[in-house]
């Protein structure tokens, strides 16, 4: 996890005489030097700096201003507060449901937030109210007819974390396959699954993978394209039977039952 941001603080008069590191107009947005240094999603930081809770360089900031990429920059603690109250929950979402929006009459798997499908298993202390629900959003997808864990979150950092392009986070899926045609599976089939396949033109990191039982594969992944294992395995002479993701990094789905949710509990981190 990106270690938050610790203020420079610097005397509110030498802050006005410093010179400008680049021309105005020039220099990344303060929302993108915001995320870049690990402080909080572009959303929050265009909702903070709106909410006056940013100066740079000792001035109250506004929305699209640019800044040196070293810019002094000093957060509120209403803003620290706000995003303390963040949460983060895992789902075990049913076949059926998409993972975002609403699409071709499915509902989506956030629908299933509300307390009576909370599981009685949960032991975090956090208690649910409907603000919760403002600004939750999948992190990552799960396609409509598979199912597994699911994390759906307020918080930009643990967005940012599970599906940047450069992420290190594992997840972990159970494939049910069966060969698409007779005879046996080609030898070198895992090895390519392994590494060696392209989608969309694009090589594909590399992958773990083993046979977790005679017509079932364990998939560990650090990427995830649209339906990459489902596309993976047709690459190889493989249809895909039944997909369920059991972990993503160092939370696991454990016994959460289909269709409920528990929340992310302060002592769990992802990596």
């Amino acid at each position: 996890m990106r270690q938050p941001l610790k203020a420079q603080a610097i005397p509110f008069d030498q802050a006005l005489r410093r010179p400008p590191q680049v021309a105005p107009g020039q220099g990344p947005r303060i929302s993108k030097l915001l995320t870049d240094r690990g402080v909080a999603s572009r959303r929050e930081a265009d909702d903070w700096i709106a909410a006056g809770w940013v100066k740079v360089d000792g001035r109250m900031a506004v929305l699209g201003q640019r800044a040196a990429p070293d810019a002094v920059i000093e957060i509120d603690a209403r803003a620290r507060n706000d995003q303390a109250r963040s949460v983060t929950i895992l789902l075990h979402k049913p076949i059926g449901y998409v993972s975002g929006q609403a699409e071709d009459g499915y509902e989506p798997a956030s629908v299933l937030i509300k307390p009576e499908n909370r599981w009685s298993g949960d032991g975090a202390r956090q208690k649910y109210h409907p603000g919760q629900l403002r600004g939750l959003a999948p992190a990552g997808r799960l396609d409509i007819d598979s199912t597994g864990l699911l994390v759906l979150t307020q918080d930009g950092r643990v967005a940012k974390l599970l599906i940047g392009d450069q992420t290190r986070v594992e997840k972990e899926y159970l494939v049910r396959v069966a060969p698409r045609s007779e005879g046996p599976l080609a030898e070198d089939a895992l090895d390519r699954l392994r590494h060696g396949l392209e989608l969309d033109g694009v090589q594909l990191r590399p992958a773990r993978v083993s046979w977790a039982n005679e017509d079932q594969l364990r998939f560990v992944l650090r990427e995830g394209r649209k339906r990459q294992i489902r596309r993976m395995c047709e690459l190889v002479g493989l249809d895909v039977l039944g997909l369920k993701r059991v972990r993503i990094g160092s939370v696991p789905l454990g016994q959460l039952p289909v269709g409920q949710w528990r929340y992310l509990d302060d002592n769990e981190r992802f990596i």
